[in-house]
């Protein structure tokens, strides 16, 4: 990373408690890469607001948002929480990394953000400590998408919920989980080779969008505890 980059870093960090802000930026602070990072402190949502429309008219960019869930709202520019907030870094500054925070960790209301904002990162505050913080950031740093232990066991716990499954999946992915191949399914499941391809379409669409490989269905099974 050049000079220059490490130079333009933005980060925003938006929360209601000043203790908090405080404690997210030495932390940040002490990393290398953020020598010479800028930060923008907001703790409410017209504070937010008013942060990323001056970033916007100055032309510069925010390359990291952290923003809390709950916040004081500005009723004025629809903003009522940190996700309306977490929208409008979105919308603005696209390429900007998103790192949502908060104390709510339910399985429904974890969905809803990731279906709404698709964050980078996803931290339950129960989750952070010291020692995390800085692996966290790393991690996102990286193009990786982090998700606290409490948020993936949310997030799992959705997935499960949600998902059109019966024992015939089961069973056919336990054997190709097992090194059957897919051609040799129907010698141990009573469908048809057509069928067995049919639904493992369906659930690579539901868990690895289509794109994934067998292996890569098979990790992810396994990654929620199905198999």
């Amino acid at each position: 990373m050049t000079n220059q980059l490490l130079s333009t870093r933005t980060i925003l960090l938006v929360d209601d408690h000043p203790i908090n802000i405080d404690s997210y930026r030495t932390l940040l602070s002490a990393l290398p890469s953020n020598d010479k990072a800028q930060y923008l402190l907001a703790f409410d949502c017209k504070q937010a607001y008013e942060t990323i429309a001056k970033c916007n008219f100055e032309n510069k960019k925010i390359d990291f948002a952290f923003i809390d869930i709950s916040l004081p709202e500005f009723e004025e520019q629809q903003l009522f929480s940190g996700s309306d907030v977490s929208l409008l870094v979105r919308k603005i500054f696209p390429l900007c990394k998103i790192i949502i925070i908060s104390m709510h960790k339910e399985p429904n209301w974890v969905n809803q953000i990731f279906k709404s904002i698709n964050p980078e990162g996803f931290i339950a505050k129960s989750d952070i400590s010291y020692k995390c913080f800085p692996e966290i950031f790393k991690s996102i740093e990286n193009n990786e998408t982090y998700l606290s232990e409490s948020i993936a066991t949310a997030a799992k716990t959705m997935v499960r919920q949600n998902l059109i499954w019966d024992d015939i999946d089961s069973k056919m992915l336990q054997l190709l989980s097992e090194g059957i191949k897919t051609r040799d399914l129907p010698n141990f499941i009573p469908i048809s080779l057509s069928s067995i391809e049919k639904r493992k379409s369906n659930l690579k669409r539901q868990l690895v969008l289509n794109a994934g490989s067998d292996k890569d269905l098979i990790d992810e099974v396994k990654n929620l505890g199905l198999i």
